[in-house]
């Protein structure tokens, strides 16, 4: 939703970022070497690792897995079945890496965190995805991720079919609770969060969270481009969508955030809202089970 992500120096920072984890990953489990495989695999034993699905959901993680086994062993053959956002059942093969045993071992557990991890947000993501599916709502996320894999984080949200809310603290302003009540007042944080974009020349979206139909009415006053219903109760939501739609400002788009689950996501959407953040994606992530076995050859 951010602005600031087409340019290339995101995209750049972006990149850089990932193969920074990505690295980090594989050295914090090596670290002076695998001793385990350097005591018991001939360097030269050839073969391939089968990476299986041993539950059902969403696909994600797949090219960061290809990434990881390459960083191991460059000369290794990845040959992908399954792709990123493709659903996998039970004892499905979803990629195979041939070539020397011993990295391919090595890369085993990072390419298996990386993948159940992300299939995990991204089946969790397609579940909220589809039972608003009739709604014009999309399912968005949140910061609440994992330090240093916000990047993957926030791609598995996406390969489910969710939308990526700001990245970080830079390439949107959303006013929370604190700072209006740092600053005296949701109308007076909007009209300084202007401001300064007009200062500082910059082009991003201002969104705005509020408590109560009466910071509501101050925010639409100010005319962010997005404002953020937090914790309203469903008739709550419905009657927030209706004033902003009957008062002119149907321009403004809304977002519901807070006490939302799989359970009542669809009633949520039905109310009319634009969006819907859920933390849980990615902060509560149960990862798919994923497994690898190895075979000589």
């Amino acid at each position: 939703m951010g602005d600031n992500r087409s340019n290339h120096a995101f995209r750049e920072f972006f990149e850089n970022c990932r193969n920074k984890a990505l690295q980090l990953a594989l050295e914090e489990d090596r670290y002076q070497g695998d001793y385990t495989t350097l005591a018991t695999i001939d360097p030269e034993q050839m073969g391939s690792g089968i990476i299986e699905a041993k539950m059902e959901g969403v696909v994600a993680g797949v090219e960061v897995a290809r990434q990881v086994f390459k960083s191991c062993d460059p000369d290794l053959e990845v040959t992908v079945s399954i792709k990123d956002g493709n659903r996998v059942y039970p004892g499905e093969r979803i990629l195979e890496v041939k070539g020397r045993i011993a990295p391919i071992v090595i890369g085993e557990r990072t390419a298996l965190n990386f993948m159940q991890r992300m299939s995990g947000i991204a089946t969790r993501t397609n579940m909220y995805v589809e039972r608003v599916s009739h709604t014009n709502a999309a399912i968005l996320d949140t910061r609440k991720t994992a330090p240093g894999l916000r990047f993957y984080d926030k791609d598995a949200v996406r390969i489910g079919g969710g939308v990526n809310h700001r990245f970080g603290l830079f390439d949107m302003i959303l006013i929370k609770d604190n700072h209006i009540d740092a600053c005296g007042g949701v109308d007076i944080a909007v009209k300084r969060a202007r401001a300064y974009c007009q200062e500082q020349g910059l082009k991003i979206k201002i969104e705005t969270e509020v408590r109560s139909m009466f910071e509501l009415k101050q925010a639409c006053a100010s005319d962010p481009d997005i404002i953020l219903l937090d914790n309203f109760m469903v008739d709550g939501l419905a009657e927030a969508v209706r004033w902003v739609k009957g008062s002119g400002y149907g321009h403004i788009l809304l977002e519901a955030s807070g006490n939302i689950s799989l359970h009542n996501v669809a009633e949520v959407a039905m109310t009319g809202v634009d969006y819907i953040s859920i933390g849980e994606l990615t902060h509560s992530v149960k990862a798919l089970d994923l497994s690898m076995n190895i075979e000589l050859g």
